[in-house]
């Protein structure tokens, strides 16, 4: 019947530590921001390329949207 149970003498090397709640936490967050960054570029090759052109496109908008509201457009009215 002895056979069954470990010698109570190396019990305390079995037991697992748990790290602080704060080191936990930042290690979950960490975890979280790797996943989302992985699910972001899922199936992009370069996705530096992918942010350039984004950011190059939000320019490109923005300069339209300054350019029709000071300039008013390029159409004109003809009645002729």
């Amino acid at each position: 019947m002895g056979m069954c149970l470990p010698c109570l003498g190396g019990a305390a090397d079995d037991v697992v530590t748990t790290p602080d709640p704060e080191t936990r936490r930042r290690h979950l967050a960490e975890a979280a921001e790797k996943r989302q960054k992985e699910t972001t570029y899922r199936g992009v090759k370069n996705p530096e390329a992918v942010e350039r052109k984004r950011k190059k496109q939000e320019e490109i908008e923005k300069q339209a949207v300054t350019t029709s509201a000071s300039g008013g457009g390029g159409l004109k009215w003809q009645v002729g």
